[in-house]
């Protein structure tokens, strides 16, 4: 049941390996209260509807199971959205109005649900749910605090130096796609470091001007 609950930080993260759910994580990531809020929500959506969905696997006919999942998920969706609006500031509300809706066809959400809670029993899917949100979560942290720290010089809103020049691309549109790309690049090469690592190569052969003079040694010896 840990393998469940920490496969979603890391090895099969949403974002940074399995790159679903890019579409929320690259526009909400310009401030780190935006990632928070939004990975708070993505992952009680996601905890809630993988255990439902695991609990009338059995009842829902096949060939209807991708409409009742996602009147399940949309149910928990208007839920997330009308605590999100009545707890959270006004300004974070308005930068992820029109995201928390999406939530109801967000490739994470449906992902799960079709291929673990419709399969799998009600503490697993749980466990698996919230693993996959916390790793969903992090990832939109990672982004915000780089695209945050370095395009508008800020943590959580708060300016951590008066002398410093943001890069302001990175809070756009296209400094979303860069860092992304960077931290995929990153991971691919960090794994593929790994992996030769655990393999093993194969010992460099000895250049051949090395064995000509061990040769001649050895015949002036003889001599």
């Amino acid at each position: 049941m840990i393998h469940e609950f920490t496969k979603g930080f890391i090895r099969r993260n949403p974002v940074l390996v399995l790159t679903v759910g890019l579409c929320p994580a690259l526009a909400t990531s310009t401030s780190m209260n935006n990632a928070v809020a939004m990975g708070i929500a993505a992952t009680a959506v996601l905890v809630c509807s993988n255990v439902i969905i695991s609990m009338v696997r059995r009842v829902i006919p096949k060939g209807v199971r991708i409409p009742c999942y996602i009147v399940i998920i949309a149910s928990f969706v208007t839920i997330v959205e009308m605590l999100m609006k009545y707890s959270l500031p006004l300004e974070v509300n308005e930068k992820l109005s029109i995201f928390i809706p999406l939530i109801v066809v967000n490739c994470i959400i449906l992902y799960r649900a079709e291929d673990f809670a419709s399969k799998n029993g009600v503490l697993v899917s749980m466990l698996d749910g919230l693993g996959m949100g916390m790793g969903f979560a992090g990832a939109l942290l990672l982004i915000s605090f780089i695209r945050e720290g370095i395009g508008n010089g800020s943590f959580f809103g708060l300016r951590f130096s008066t002398s410093y020049t943001p890069a302001a691309v990175l809070t756009l549109a296209p400094g979303a796609f860069v860092v992304l790309g960077l931290l995929l690049a990153f991971l691919k090469w960090r794994a593929l470091r790994r992996a030769r690592v655990v393999v093993g190569e194969p010992a460099p052969a000895a250049p051949p001007e090395t064995a000509a003079p061990a040769a001649g040694a050895a015949e002036e010896a003889a001599a």
